[in-house]
């Protein structure tokens, strides 16, 4: 088990071979699917405030009705995943997200557009189990943590890029037309899938070796909890930097965004091996305190230098705390339920994003906008809690208990 001590490093010229073809292919079609996820961002709050005429409560459901599906969901395919395959998790997730967003121009009403995310939400759901069970069983042990942090890159490249793409386009061209080339970089994102080999056919795995699939792995529910404290407070800093940087007099929220990117692209680049080097307990626990920082400052100093300092600051928690969390999730499980434990640590994001943009929109109708940084850093500041009283590193106490059983039997068998 993972513990406090930072994670023992092989010689760097005796480490194992991470950047594969294959797992080039799979964060280059990483990257497609999140560029079209990035540019969603800007663009629906925008919508559904100016064509649509909705409030802020209609953003934060809009933004995050997509994640009720894909809560639902991402059981069901983590148990595929580890039975059928990863691939196919992937293409099915990218086509059903390709479609929706095209079908978004459609919605005449808030209402109607957040019924259309929920079958966004669906391909979500495939698509991110799918590629996070790839890259973990791609990632040698040793290197799994680095992985993580490089494979994420694509995820965070994407919200930098997607965002000034599709402000760009709606002032040049309207929304359908970021809808059309949203759509259009998902689909690219599912051709370069098949690039990508299956790793879900564990050919080890003899029929007796496989256990009966569980919907919600225990393993992931403590880690999941964890990212569920610090993602609702990201979430609604992304549900509502959009309006916020108007409030405040700026242009557009573009160039937040893509310094929120850009920090944590460079976090996870550069110190990429982080969360091996520190260990869990002080990666989690310093991003986590980063996070409460970033969203607190966001909050107290409404300004263009306050937010910039804020992001800043919320972004290098966020560049630590997944590939840590993720990668005590995967250390917990052999290769067979690699996907259902990602499926359900990852389940808590989706519930971050879905309740996150709902409670801050109403948290934002009823304080202010600034009051959504002060509720986010308050959320992350209880997970800090959480990982102090239960560490999500810690041994189980299963197996000392199974060990006190056995002792006796070989004691009376040494007697006899």
């Amino acid at each position: 088990m993972l513990d406090e001590a930072p994670v023992a490093q092989a010689r760097t010229d005796h480490r194992p071979t991470l950047f594969t073809p294959a797992f080039v292919a799979l964060t280059l079609a990483s990257l497609a699917y999140f560029t079209a996820a990035g540019m969603l961002i800007p663009a629906l709050p925008r919508h559904v405030t100016g064509v649509l005429g909705g409030g802020d409560v209609a953003v934060g459901v809009v933004v995050g009705t997509f994640s009720v599906s894909a809560v639902l969901l991402r059981p069901a395919a983590g148990v595929y995943g580890d039975r059928r395959g990863r691939r196919p998790l992937m293409l099915a997730g990218a086509m059903v997200a390709a479609t929706s967003i095209l079908a978004y121009g459609l919605a005449a009403s808030p209402a109607v557009l957040a019924m259309m995310r929920l079958v966004t939400g669906a391909g979500e759901a495939l698509f991110f189990v799918g590629m996070l069970t790839t890259f973990s069983d791609l990632a040698p042990p040793e290197r799994r943590g680095e992985a993580m942090s490089l494979a994420s890159l694509s995820l965070y490249l994407g919200i930098g890029i997607g965002p000034v793409v599709a402000e760009t386009l709606v002032d040049r061209a309207g929304f359908t037309a970021v809808w059309v080339a949203a759509a259009g970089v998902t689909l690219l994102g599912a051709v370069l899938v098949t690039r990508v080999p299956e790793t879900g056919q564990h050919a080890g795995d003899r029929p007796a070796q496989r256990t009966r699939p569980r919907l919600v792995h225990p393993a992931g529910i403590l880690p999941g909890l964890v990212l569920l404290a610090s993602i609702v407070g990201m979430a609604g800093f992304l549900a509502f930097v959009p309006l916020h940087v108007l409030d405040l007099g700026m242009g557009g929220a573009g160039r937040v965004l893509a310094v929120f990117a850009g920090v944590v692209v460079l976090v996870r680049s550069v110190g990429a091996r982080l969360p091996d080097l520190l260990g869990p307990a002080r990666a989690i626990r310093a991003a986590l305190s980063l996070s409460v920082v970033g969203l607190a400052v966001v909050g107290l100093l409404p300004s263009p230098g306050g937010l910039l300092v804020g992001t800043v600051v919320l972004a290098t928690g966020v560049a630590l705390l997944t590939p840590s969390v993720f990668a005590v999730a995967a250390a917990a499980v052999p290769a067979r339920e690699r996907g259902q434990v990602m499926a359900t640590t990852s389940a808590f994001i989706d519930i971050a994003f879905g309740l996150g943009p709902v409670a801050m929109g109403l948290v934002a109708a009823a304080a202010g906008r600034p009051a959504v940084f002060f509720a986010g850093a308050a959320a992350a500041a209880a997970g800090l809690v959480l990982v102090t009283i239960r560490p999500p590193w810690s041994p189980a106490p299963a197996p000392a208990t199974r060990t006190r059983r056995v002792r006796p039997a070989r004691n009376r068998q040494g007697v006899q």
